[in-house]
C-alpha cells in the first residue's frame, strides 16, 4: 500500500473513533431526556468538541500538504476544505455548547436569588405582622425562621433545632393541620393559632413543613371574660330565680293564711262596717298576690321561661269578662266602662287565653286607674289577620316622653299618688307577652286628649265567623236613653255590629225627637232601653207624649251592679227586662230577642280584688267514710283547708311532716285511723318534700293491686316548670296559695266521683 493510501487509511480511523465518541455521547444525552446535558458535564463536553475541532484542523493540513505532493491537487482540496468545514461545525457546535451552559448556570442564579427574595419578603411582611413564620424540614428540625419566631422563643438562631426542644406546646383542632400552640415567651405565655402546610422545595426537590402562627393571646383572654361574664349573669339569673322562688314561697304562706282566714270571716254574721273594713283587707290581700305574680312574670320572661298553653277559645268572652271584673273599680271612680266586639271576630281561636286576661286586666286596669272623668271604651274588631283591641280612654293623657317610658320596666306615669299604687311592671309584662305571642302592644296620647292602647293577636285556628251572627238583631229597633259615654256607646255599637237598629238619646229632647220621627210614620220601634240615670227622663218623657205607652215596645232598666239593692225589683214596675252594666252580648241578644226577663245575675262582679258579697253554698263532695289526709306544716292553712274540707261534709286527718305521711299511707300509722281516700298535701314540709313523697306512693301503688290515691298539690311556688315536674311525678292537681274554696272543693269532688 502506498504511502497516501496509509496516511488516508490512518485518518479514516481516527475520524470514525472520534464519530463513534461523539455518537456515544449524543446518545448518552438523549437518554437523559430532550435538551439533557451528558452526566460528565456541559463543560467537559464543550472541551472534547473543541478537541475534535484542532485535530480536525490539523488532519486538514497533512492531506493538503499529501495531496500536493502526490499531484492529487483536485482531491486534496476537496477533502480538507470538507474537513475544514467540519471543523468549522464542531467549533460553532462547542461555542453554542458554552453558551448554553453558561445561560443555564445564569437562569439557576436567577432561580435561587428569586427564590431567596420571595422567602425573604414573605419573611419581612410576617414580621411586620407580628406572625410566626418557619419552615422545616420532614424530620421537624428547623431550617428557616422569622425574627418574629425567634423574639417570640427568646432565640438568635433556631436552625437545626425542633419545636419540641425549644418547648413548644400543640394541641390538636378540629381541623387538619391546626393546632393552639402555647409559647413560654420572656413577657409570659402566649397563645398562638397555628397553621402547617406541606410543599415540596422547588430547588431540592425535599418536602417541607411550611408554619404560620398568629398571636391569640388577647382573642382568647376576651373570650374567656365572655364565657365568664356569661357564666355569672346564669347564675345570677338562677339566683334571682331561687330568691323569687323563695320569697313568693315566703310571702304567700302568710297571704293564704290571711286571705283564707277573711273568706272564714265572710261566712259568719257581720255588721255593715265590719263588712267594708273586711272588703279593704281581701283587696290589699289581692294586691299583695297581683305583685307576687307580677314579679314571677317579669322574671320567666327575662330567663325566657315563659311558656304559652293556647286552647280554642272564646276572645269575645274573654274581653267581657275583664270588663266586667274591672267595672266595680271603675263605678267608685263614678266614671263609665262598656265593651263592644265586632260580628267579624271569630267566636273560636286559637290563643292563650290566661295570658290575654292578664294582658287586658293589666292595660285595662290603667285605663281606669288614671280616668278621673269619663270612662273606658274598649272595642275589638279585625284588621291585617289580627284581633285588634283598642282601649280608649278620657285621662289626661300623656306627653311623648312618658310615652317612650310607660312600656319599660318599673316605670309609670301619672302623679306621685298614681305611682304608688303599682310597681311599673304591669305594661312592661303585658308587651313582652305580646311580643311572645307574635302580637304587639302599642300605644298613643296626647295631654289633655286621652289615651289609646292598641293590642293586637294573630288569628290562627279560628272557626269562620257565620253570616247569620251579622244579621242576628235585624229586626230590632232600639232607643237608648242614657248619658253619653262608653257604657251607652258600647251598647248602640253592639247592636249596630249585630244587625239592628240603635238610637242614642242623651237628652230628653233627643228622645222626643225620636218617638215623634217614629209616630210620624218612620220605622216601629222595638225596644226602649232606659239607664237608671235617665229613669227620670223616662217618665217625664211618657207624660209629655202619652203615645209612648201606647207603643208595643219593650222596656228594659239599665243599671249598675251596685244599684241592685237600691233598686228592688218591686219598686220597678213598667219594666219588662233588666240587665246591668258593662252588657255582656249574650245576654243584651237574649233581652232583645224577647228570651230573658228579669235582672240578669252575674258571678264575676269583681276585679280581681272583690267586692263583699255573699258566698254560695259549698257543695258537699262525695261523702268519703275513709276522709281526707290533709298535709300541711303551717297551722293557719292547716285551719283553713280543713274547715273548708269538713263545712263540706269530709273528714279530716293531719299530717304535719312528710314522715307521718309515709306512714299513714304505708299502713304502719294508728291502726285505728283507716287509709285516705284523697291527700291534699302541701309541697314543702319537713322530711322531705313532695316530689319524693308522691313518687313513693305511685311506685309502691305500682307494685302492688291496691286503687290509685289522687293527690292534690297546694303550693305557694308557681312556676310552670314545677307544675309539670309534679304532674309527671303523679300529682293529679296543683293549685296555688292562697287555694281557692270554691276551685278546690270542685277539684276534690270531681276525683273522688272517679273513684
Amino acid at each position: 500500500m502506498s504511502e497516501p493510501s496509509r496516511l488516508l487509511e490512518q485518518i479514516e480511523s481516527g475520524f470514525g473513533a472520534q464519530a463513534r465518541s461523539s455518537d456515544a455521547m449524543a446518545a448518552g444525552a438523549m437518554a437523559d431526556g430532550p435538551g439533557a446535558i451528558p452526566k460528565d458535564g456541559a463543560s467537559a463536553y464543550s472541551l472534547r468538541r473543541l478537541s475534535l475541532a484542532s485535530l480536525g484542523v490539523i488532519a486538514s493540513g497533512l492531506v493538503l500538504a499529501i495531496g500536493i505532493a502526490a499531484g492529487l491537487y483536485l482531491f486534496s482540496a476537496a477533502v480538507a476544505a470538507a474537513g475544514l468545514a467540519g471543523v468549522l461545525l464542531l467549533i460553532a457546535d462547542g461555542i453554542r455548547a458554552v453558551d448554553s451552559d453558561r445561560t443555564g448556570a445564569e437562569t439557576r442564579q436567577d432561580g435561587d436569588w428569586d427564590r431567596h427574595e420571595t422567602s425573604a419578603l414573605l419573611s419581612t411582611i410576617h414580621d411586620a405582622l407580628g406572625d410566626l413564620a418557619i419552615m422545616r424540614g420532614m424530620d421537624g428540625k428547623i431550617v428557616h425562621a422569622n425574627a418574629a419566631f425567634h423574639r417570640a422563643c427568646g432565640l438568635d438562631d433556631a436552625r437545626g433545632l425542633t419545636c419540641a426542644a425549644i418547648g413548644l406546646s400543640f394541641e390538636p383542632k378540629v381541623e387538619p393541620n391546626h393546632y393552639l400552640v402555647r409559647i413560654a415567651a420572656p413577657e409570659g405565655l402566649r397563645l398562638y393559632d397555628w397553621h402547617d402546610v406541606i410543599a415540596r422545595d422547588p430547588a431540592s426537590g425535599r418536602l417541607m413543613r411550611h408554619s404560620i402562627a398568629r398571636d391569640v393571646t388577647q382573642e382568647a383572654r376576651a373570650a374567656r371574660e365572655r364565657e365568664d361574664a356569661r357564666r355569672r349573669a346564669e347564675e345570677a339569673s338562677q339566683a334571682k330565680s331561687r330568691l323569687l322562688a323563695t320569697v313568693s314561697h315566703e310571702i304567700r304562706t302568710p297571704l293564704s293564711g290571711i286571705l283564707g282566714m277573711s273568706h272564714l270571716l265572710g261566712q259568719t254574721r257581720l255588721s255593715s262596717e265590719q263588712k267594708n273594713y273586711l272588703a279593704g283587707m281581701q283587696q290589699s290581700g289581692h294586691a299583695l298576690v297581683q305583685l307576687v305574680e307580677d314579679l314571677i312574670d317579669f322574671s320567666s320572661l327575662s330567663a325566657g321561661r315563659f311558656q304559652f298553653r293556647p286552647s280554642r277559645q272564646d276572645p269575645r268572652g274573654v274581653i267581657e269578662s275583664v270588663v266586667e271584673m274591672l267595672s266595680n273599680r271603675a263605678h267608685e271612680k263614678g266614671v263609665e266602662i262598656g265593651a263592644t266586639v265586632s260580628a267579624d271576630v271569630p267566636a273560636l281561636m286559637e290563643f292563650d287565653a290566661a295570658r290575654l286576661r292578664q294582658v287586658l286586666f293589666n292595660v285595662i286596669g290603667n285605663a281606669v286607674k288614671f280616668t278621673e272623668l269619663g270612662g273606658v271604651f274598649v272595642s275589638a274588631d279585625i284588621v291585617e289577620d289580627c284581633v285588634r283591641i283598642l282601649i280608649d280612654d278620657t285621662g289626661p293623657g300623656m306627653s311623648g316622653d312618658e310615652l317612650k317610658r310607660i312600656f319599660e320596666e318599673f316605670e309609670q306615669a301619672g302623679n306621685d299618688e298614681q305611682r304608688a299604687k303599682g310597681t311599673g311592671l304591669g305594661l312592661a309584662i303585658s308587651r313582652r307577652i305580646m311580643q311572645a305571642c307574635g302580637g304587639s302592644l302599642t300605644a298613643s296620647s296626647a295631654p289633655g286628649r286621652g289615651s289609646r292602647f292598641e293590642i293586637r293577636l294573630p288569628l290562627a285556628e279560628v272557626e269562620r265567623v257565620t253570616p247569620e251572627r251579622r244579621v242576628r238583631l235585624a229586626r230590632s229597633h232600639v232607643l237608648v236613653m242614657a248619658p253619653d259615654g262608653p257604657a251607652s256607646a258600647a251598647l248602640s255599637s253592639t247592636i249596630a255590629t249585630l244587625g239592628g237598629r240603635c238610637h242614642r238619646a242623651t237628652t230628653l229632647a233627643a228622645a222626643q225627637n225620636v218617638i215623634s220621627d217614629v209616630l210620624a210614620g218612620g220605622a216601629a220601634l222595638t225596644d226602649i232601653i232606659v239607664d237608671h240615670r235617665h229613669a227620670g227622663q223616662f217618665k217625664q218623657l211618657l207624660a209629655l207624649q202619652s203615645a209612648v205607652a201606647r207603643l208595643d215596645v219593650r222596656r228594659t232598666y239599665l243599671i249598675n251592679p251596685e244599684e241592685r239593692n237600691n233598686h228592688p225589683v218591686d219598686q220597678m214596675d213598667g219594666y219588662e227586662a233588666w240587665l246591668i252594666r258593662p252588657l255582656r252580648e249574650k245576654s243584651l241578644v237574649e233581652v232583645l230577642l224577647g228570651r230573658l226577663k228579669g235582672i240578669e245575675k252575674r258571678d264575676a262582679i269583681n276585679d280581681n280584688r272583690p267586692i263583699l258579697r255573699e258566698e254560695p253554698t259549698i257543695a258537699p263532695a262525695k261523702q268519703s267514710p275513709r276522709g281526707i289526709l290533709l298535709a300541711e306544716d303551717d297551722p293557719v292553712n292547716a285551719l283553713i283547708v280543713r274547715t273548708v274540707l269538713e263545712r263540706a261534709g269530709l273528714t279530716v286527718q293531719l299530717a304535719t311532716d312528710f314522715g307521718a305521711v309515709d306512714q299513714i299511707l304505708s299502713g304502719a300509722g294508728d291502726p285505728a285511723q283507716a287509709m285516705p281516700e284523697l291527700v291534699v298535701t302541701d309541697l314543702n314540709m319537713p322530711g322531705g318534700d313532695g316530689f319524693s313523697m308522691i313518687k313513693r306512693l305511685r311506685e309502691n301503688e305500682a307494685m302492688g293491686p291496691g286503687r290509685r290515691l289522687p293527690v292534690v298539690v297546694l303550693t305557694s311556688d308557681v312556676r310552670l316548670e314545677v307544675r309539670d315536674r309534679l304532674i309527671a311525678a303523679g300529682a293529679d292537681v296543683v293549685l296555688p296559695k292562697p287555694a281557692d274554696p270554691q276551685r278546690l272543693m270542685a277539684e276534690i269532688s270531681r276525683l273522688l266521683a272517679i273513684r
